[in-house]
């Protein structure tokens, strides 16, 4: 795997398997921050759950983590990862962010490599190394969903209208489901998993990203 420097200054990692890198090029750390964390609404949040899914890098929960310590608010994060990268990826793409040497990401890395859960006052974190679409996921839980997977083109079975319909499910009335996918294909699955579509600014170098909310 080719490391490749963000223009945000954030790493990111070329999947040859993929043909995709798993951040943008145009910003990792800004794709993370603006779609996910400020697109599903968790950067607002009292008291966040997140279900991820394609924990990849660990970009996104390093955002959230970093956004939940700053407010002083408690977070749930429940993120699945069928083919985790090796450690030392993990620790280079992650050398230079601000939470690098946080005390629960350094666990993190030395845990690395198979199921991961923990817990603090402030956070309760589990990393399911599974693929997601063939278990049973948590219903009317999350406040997020983090839909992070590589293209519908490339990876196409965790955009499909039935699991679409099973990650609205995990949505708690009023949740928010955020992904970079603007395809017209998701759009339509997440309508007719009962979702409230909008489309989005993306940040730079995509157009569109989609948020969905599951109805009060």
């Amino acid at each position: 795997m080719e490391r490749q420097r963000t223009l945000d200054g954030s790493w990111t990692v070329y999947s040859p398997q993929h043909a995709q890198t798993y951040g943008s090029r145009h910003g990792a750390a800004t794709q993370a921050r603006e779609v996910f964390l400020s697109g599903s609404g968790t950067a607002q949040h009292p008291a966040p759950a997140v279900l991820e899914v394609g924990f990849g890098l660990g970009q996104n929960f390093r955002v959230t983590l970093q956004d939940t310590l700053r407010r002083g608010v408690p977070l749930q994060y429940l993120a699945y990862e069928q083919a985790p990268v090796d450690e030392q990826t993990l620790r280079e793409v992650s050398a230079d962010d601000p939470l690098a040497q946080h005390p629960v990401w350094q666990q993190l890395l030395t845990r690395w490599g198979g199921p991961l859960q923990i817990g603090t006052p402030a956070l309760q974190l589990e990393l399911r190394c599974a693929d997601v679409t063939t278990v049973a996921l948590p219903c009317g839980w999350a406040s997020a969903v983090y839909l992070d997977g590589f293209s519908p083109a490339c990876n196409p079975e965790v955009w499909t209208p039935d699991f679409l319909a099973r990650l609205a499910a995990t949505l708690r009335p009023g949740g928010v489901l955020a992904t970079y996918s603007a395809a017209g294909r998701v759009r339509r699955g997440l309508m007719a998993a009962g979702l409230q579509v909008q489309r989005c600014r993306g940040p730079a170098g995509k157009r569109e990203v989609l948020r969905a909310i599951r109805p009060v």
